[in-house]
């Protein structure tokens, strides 16, 4: 049977079974208060209970109050005048105070309440239990707020603290329906005034316990795009999951894509579509044109002038023109012209565009350079690299979540992937009458960004996204290919929300320049716990701890030892 706590009184504080506990009352309060003025004390660092009694004053009683209280001021002003003393200023600004509420009041503009605020510190020892006190009487001075000790009321004190509604101190004072709304803790440190219907929760602030709230698409903000930054290990993989998770639960339609198949037991479970790029079943076709839209053709031709490119590392004049030819040549030959009413012809193949450089008219000034393309890229329809290109589109992007999974390409082959997945999203974020948030999540970004064709590609992404209503999260361990560009750090530039877990510390010089750290975030980058992280978006900052239920947790973790175990 347990026994019931064995609590002592003494003049300020009292003791229960071995933990001290303290109230103070709050007496004072600042002249002009704004919304959430009281946060530093809800949010203090430290075992605090805080608690607010607010209690109506009838408006007849209202009334009587104020009528007395304005009558004792301006009868206090009148003997001052009468005996020639200097007026009290803070006498005289009451009296106005008191004046201006009072014709509130009278027209219903206003209401009256009693107001009591306590707050009960609890420690282990005295000296501790002094060190807190001490700590919240400075904090409390900072923002203009006077606390008094409940002496010899410890234990009325401790009771009016706990959540039974029930104020035995009443040490109340009153005050309006203004300085209430202010003080109630609705906006604080932990949550964003631009939170919407697409905010997430990304986990509990390291600070106040609270958790930390971020709606990457609400209009407030840049962009919609996000970054996420850390070494290996960090945990940065486990976020990303978690937050495209909780933007499903918000109704936010998303895409990843995969280096790895780490996100293949998340698009299992949640009923998503997974596209293993470079097999038989997971083919694009970069020829395929969009619906609608007077520039598709123009559109096309210039996208497999970058996917060209990127496939044979880049393009000199004559090429570009021999290429530009070709890709129209090709296009005739399936009967597409500039005329849309062409464009619901079969598209060609890049097989089809190869054919058609060997076959350039000799006699043009571009018929040698066209062979010489023709050869340069056979290895991508005849050769060991046909898997990516051999034959027409066989997957569509649809549904609440999309994995595309890049682990069956070859390394050489993973820049020319991305791009083809890549030019597939935004043709489907692009085309009108389909409005709605969209998220597209890069995991291992570098692989993108070490190609200059591909990284120039992704910066038009990051800068185009926010106008139909998309948002870009890149995900990368190498920071230092990332920031050693000027494109890479465009792309950086052009992440409203940046998210730095661990780094390595040859990598904090650059991390702290370029995304203008001071030196006590430069401190939390440098020895971040697994997981833990800071998040900044402008003048925004929050340190938090990622957080899982456990449902969530066995969808998010790749851990082999806990894998192993659930599966068990």
């Amino acid at each position: 049977m347990t026994r019931p706590p064995h609590i002592r009184l003494h003049p300020r504080h009292l003791d229960a079974n071995g933990w001290l506990a303290q109230t103070m009352v709050v007496t004072g309060y600042p002249h002009d208060v704004r919304a959430g003025w009281a946060d530093p004390l809800l949010t203090f660092p430290g075992r605090i209970d805080v608690s607010c009694h607010v209690v109506p004053v009838p408006g007849q009683l209202a009334a009587g109050r104020l009528r007395r209280r304005r009558a004792r001021l301006e009868s206090a002003w009148r003997t001052d005048a009468t005996h020639g003393r200097l007026s009290d200023p803070q006498r005289a600004a009451a009296t106005e105070d008191a004046a201006d509420l009072a014709d509130r009041v009278a027209v219903g503009d206003t209401r009256l309440f009693k107001l009591a605020v306590y707050i009960t510190v609890h420690a282990h020892t005295a000296e501790d239990l002094n060190a807190e006190l001490d700590r919240l009487r400075a904090l409390a001075g900072s923002i203009l707020v006077d606390l008094s000790p409940a002496t010899y009321r410890s234990w009325e004190g401790s009771r009016s603290t706990l959540p039974l509604g029930t104020d035995t101190l009443r040490m109340g004072r009153t005050v309006d329906t203004e300085a209430i709304a202010a003080l109630m803790p609705f906006a604080g440190a932990d949550l964003s005034a631009e939170a919407g219907r697409t905010a997430v929760v990304y986990g509990e602030n390291a600070h106040t316990g609270g958790l930390v709230l971020w709606d990457r698409f609400h209009g407030g903000l840049d962009n919609s795009n996000a970054i996420i930054l850390a070494r290996s290990g960090a945990g940065k993989s486990y976020l990303a999951k978690a937050e495209l998770l909780r933007s499903l639960y918000a109704g936010v339609q998303v895409s990843v894509i995969d280096p790895t198949d780490e996100y293949a037991h998340l698009a299992e479970v949640l009923g998503g579509n997974r596209i293993q790029l470079g097999l038989e079943h997971g083919r694009l076709n970069p020829f395929d044109l969009p619906d609608g839209g007077e520039q598709a053709l123009t559109i096309r031709v210039l996208f497999l002038h970058t996917l060209v490119a990127a496939m044979v590392g880049g393009l000199n004049a004559a090429e570009i023109a021999a290429l530009d030819e070709a890709i129209l040549t090709t296009y005739a030959e399936r009967g597409i012209t500039r005329d849309p009413t062409t464009w619901e012809s079969t598209p060609p193949v890049l097989a089809d565009l190869v054919t058609a450089l060997r076959t350039a008219d000799s006699a043009t000034d571009h018929a040698a350079t066209a062979r010489s393309l023709a050869d340069r890229l056979a290895p991508f329809t005849h050769g060991s690299r046909r898997s990516l290109f051999d034959g027409p589109t066989t997957v569509r992007l649809t549904g609440h979540l999309t994995v595309v999974s890049l682990r069956h390409l070859p390394e050489e082959l993973k820049t020319v992937g991305l791009l083809l997945i890549l030019d597939a999203l935004w043709r489907q974020i692009s085309t009108p009458g389909q409005r709605r948030p969209r998220l597209i999540t890069i995991d291992e970004g570098w692989t993108l960004l070490r190609d200059p064709v591909g990284a120039r590609y992704l910066f038009n992404l990051a800068k185009n996204a926010r106008r139909h209503w998309a948002g870009l999260t890149l995900v990368t361990q190498d920071v230092a290919d990332l920031l050693a560009t000027d494109l890479g750090r465009s792309v950086a530039a052009n992440a409203a929300t940046q998210i730095l877990l661990r780094q390595a510390p040859q990598n904090l010089d650059a991390v702290c320049e370029s995304f203008h750290l001071s030196h006590g975030e430069r401190r939390i980058v440098a020895t971040a716990e697994r997981g833990s992280a800071l998040l900044a978006a402008g003048r925004h900052r929050a340190v938090f701890r990622t957080i899982a239920s456990p449902v969530e947790h066995r969808l998010l973790t790749t851990d082999p030892a806990e894998l192993a175990h659930l599966e068990g």
